[in-house]
């Protein structure tokens, strides 16, 4: 007997290095296999685990031996369902065997013996060895060695599955550190709303794993399908959903999320009327929020794996809601400036059409000036003369060529568009004229297939007198207007007809009779004594020379306003609680003077937990490197990586607490040294510097002395505060677009004057003049005049 035990000595110091010196499960189990292959020669062992003790299943990890496994096993199945059940070594000899009994094993060989010994470790089943024998029954000492075995193996694969665990957790919280950052990388990389949306579906798509995602937007009283991304027939495209019609419907009312796992519930069963393809057996939803306000609604269809969603899912979309609320937030503030800038530049052409009555003025600026609203690629105006429809003005040209083909092709699309009293509007999508009329369709792809253009709108030109003309917009993009773009174009479209109408009415008043004072004039020099007629032609000889030949200094003036060559808003880098405020209204600063501090605990705290956690991960990542484990290395790696990346935002975000000045300048912030306690957040407006060295003097020029300006002239200014006292400066700008006031166009002449004094304070008022050289005294004199005069005559003859 003792020679028979001694045959199936387990060499448990062997044993325990091998198993010590991998810290996964299947090396542990390969080991553990090939130690219980080695008792007995000629048998084959499987080692199963059972890797989620809440659905246990039997996950075979290694084999030795002439044997082969599939996948996971059914936990209550066959003799595995035994061992699960009693928990103790179980034998079963090759007479009492089935082969439905080892139907999981691929063998071709004829079984003897069947053994299986539970791994155990604190009274909990995690797996089993199980161990087949092809020529004899298993000896009575081979199974208590195998029981000595399974008694090392169980600790050892117990914590080499908690370490893979625990591995696992870290990888899948680094991971999804990692799509969060990427998320909020590609949620931040555009400002474009329609492009953001539908990023924000597609990557809510990616990141949820789900069948679809629809992104519902706030419209009124109701929500809007906006965007989606994936299948999802339940919903269509454009559909509103308001409180009681819907989960997005009654998300937009509670701002609740909404989890539904039970494909019986009441509103999937609703949502899923009269649908069997693509149905909706597991729902979550979530609202988009900024600043407290609901801006919108996510909904997350069906997950990929079959899975219903639970609460980690509805965490997840609740995390990236966030995330992707903030993007939605910036893209929205752009929009509001752009819409902005689109008023400012509509009251700008406004102000161009009211303030003439040049009828060629008012063309050129409809035609021109309107494409700082609507990105046009050609506009037109057509005029309807003695019955018949005359172009008047295309965008980029100053003179008309009737003979060009794409000119007469242009007036003929306008008088077809002209017979209609409503607007015109056809686009071209791809090879697809979006109108419904054969006819219509067959003459505009002729039309844009010669000029290139893919969009074409045309607007009538009506007043209460009658059809004035037509107006036109076209493009290459079919999309180039938005509906808020169609608002504006009606708005333009009623100032340019009356300014229009008014411009062809003061063009047909009659001539002023301009010869009768000269022929009077003339009467009376011939009635004049011959002495005085030819004094009187000699005088005007020699103030003919006088002017002709004697230059004069020739200066401009217009009014004079001061302003700050440079102006500064210094506005806080991270939200926080002003501490300390350093500066006063009038203080002069230097660049990079400390203004004022917020208070820096938080922000400091930070930075120390990123230290930590960066020197934890990097003494980690040291620590597997010396151990030569790549697995942890690789792994610590990313932290390490990922605690650097927080750890240099961390002390950034801490230097942002102390306030700096950016130049050498004057504080203008009355009563600044009264924001210490209060709480700025992130830009917002702490004070406000001016550059004080020098200051920008802009001088009022007249429109028709604006030819004159040269830069790099002197110039003289005079201020109403100091009226004994004259600055001098150089012109250094003349700007490119006029300004209107009170009826009259300017230029402004910005003129750079020294200050190094600070006497000149912003808002200064006063009176410019601005050298323009040296030219003939009449030129001098009778320039302005002249200049009148001629644009009269030019306007009344036209040549």
């Amino acid at each position: 007997m003792a020679v028979g035990r001694s045959s199936f000595v387990v060499p448990v110091a062997e044993f325990a290095a091998a198993l010590l010196s991998r810290s996964e499960v299947p090396p542990r189990a390969q080991a553990t296999a090939q130690q219980v292959a080695q008792l007995l020669p000629g048998t084959a062992v499987v080692v199963y685990i059972i890797e989620d003790l809440d659905n246990p299943a039997w996950t075979y990890k290694a084999v030795a031996g002439e044997v082969e496994v599939g996948g996971e096993l059914e936990f209550a199945a066959g003799k595995l369902g035994a061992v699960a059940e009693n928990k103790t070594l179980m034998v079963f000899e090759g007479g009492e065997l089935q082969r439905e009994d080892y139907a999981h094993l691929d063998i071709r060989r004829t079984v003897s013996a069947l053994a299986y010994v539970p791994l155990i470790v604190d009274d909990i089943l995690f797996g089993a060895i199980e161990l087949i024998s092809y020529e004899q029954a298993l000896p009575e000492a081979m199974l208590e060695a195998l029981q000595e075995i399974a008694e090392l193996a169980s600790p050892a694969l117990a914590a080499a599955r908690s370490y893979e665990t625990e591995r696992n957790a870290s990888l899948h919280s680094i991971s999804r550190v990692t799509q969060m950052y990427d998320l909020e990388k590609v949620f931040n990389s555009t400002l474009e709303m329609d492009e953001l949306l539908e990023i924000i579906a597609k990557k809510f798509q990616e990141v949820m794993g789900v069948q679809a995602v629809n992104l519902w937007m706030v419209n009124n009283d109701a929500v809007e399908l906006v965007r989606s991304a994936g299948l999802d027939p339940t919903v269509e495209l454009g559909s509103a959903q308001k409180p009681g019609e819907g989960i997005a419907g009654d998300i937009s009312d509670n701002g609740e999320p909404v989890l539904i796992d039970d494909p019986a519930d009441e509103r999937l069963q609703k949502r899923n009327a009269g649908y069997e393809d693509g149905a909706v057996f597991s729902f979550v939803a979530a609202p988009l929020m900024e600043h407290e306000s609901l801006v919108g609604v996510v909904e997350a269809v069906n997950r990929m794996d079959g899975e219903p969603f639970d609460e980690d899912d509805q965490f997840l979309l609740a995390n990236i809601c966030e995330t992707a609320s903030n993007a939605l937030h910036n893209a929205s503030l752009l929009q509001a400036e752009r819409k902005v800038e689109i008023l400012q530049a509509l009251v700008q052409v406004s102000g161009e059409i009211t303030s003439t009555l040049n009828l060629d003025r008012v063309l050129q600026a409809v035609v021109n000036q309107t494409q700082a609203i609507i990105a046009f690629e050609r506009a037109a105006i057509a005029l309807e003369e003695r019955g018949s429809l005359q172009l008047k003005a295309v965008s980029g040209m100053t003179k008309i060529n009737h003979s060009d083909p794409a000119v007469s092709g242009l007036l003929e699309m306008l008088e077809w568009a002209s017979i209609s009293n409503e607007e015109t509007h056809v686009t071209q999508h791809g090879d697809q004229i979006d109108d419904p009329r054969p006819e219509t369709q067959a003459k505009f792809a002729a039309y844009f297939s010669s000029t290139g253009m893919q969009a074409f709108y045309a607007l009538p030109l009506i007043d209460d007198q009658g059809r004035l003309g037509v107006l036109c917009f076209e493009s290459s993009d079919p999309d180039f207007l938005s509906v808020a773009h169609l608002e504006m174009i009606k708005v333009l479209a009623g100032q340019a007809t009356v300014a229009l109408r008014n411009a062809t009415l003061y063009r047909e008043v009659p001539f002023i009779n301009l010869l009768e004072p000269l022929l009077q004039r003339k009467k009376r020099f011939l009635a004049m004594e011959k002495r005085r007629q030819v004094l009187t032609i000699g005088s005007g000889v020699l103030v003919g020379l006088f002017l002709i030949f004697c230059p004069l200094p020739m200066r401009v003036s217009g009014s004079a306003t001061a302003a700050s060559a440079r102006t500064a808003q210094v506005q806080a880098g991270v939200d926080g609680v002003v501490k300390n405020v350093y500066i006063h209204e009038g203080d002069h600063v230097r660049e990079g003077a400390v203004l004022a501090e917020l208070e820096d605990w938080n922000y400091r705290a930070d930075v120390a937990a990123a230290e930590a956690k960066y020197s934890e991960a990097m003494a980690t990542m040291n620590r597997a490197l010396s151990l030569n484990d790549g697995t942890v290395a690789g792994t610590e790696r990313v932290k390490v990586e990922y605690f650097k990346a927080e750890l240099s935002r961390a002390r950034e975000r801490l230097d942002r607490t102390t306030i700096r000045a950016p130049f050498d300048g004057i504080v203008t912030t009355p009563r600044v040294q009264n924001s210490v306690g209060r709480r700025l957040m992130h830009g917002d407006t702490l004070a406000e510097i001016i550059e004080s060295s020098h200051v920008i003097v802009d001088v009022a020029v007249p429109e028709d002395d604006a030819t004159l300006l040269r830069s790099g002239e002197g110039a003289a200014i005079k201020l109403e505060s100091f009226p004994l006292r004259t600055f001098l400066g150089e012109v250094t700008v003349i700007s490119p677009q006029s300004q209107v006031e009170s009826e009259q166009r300017f230029f402004m002449a910005r003129v750079n004057v020294p200050n190094q004094d600070g006497l000149i304070r912003p808002g200064m008022q006063g009176l410019g003049k601005l050298s323009v050289g040296w030219h003939p005294a009449g030129y001098v004199f009778f320039r302005g005049p002249a200049m009148w005069l001629w644009g009269k005559l030019w306007s009344w003859f036209g040549w």
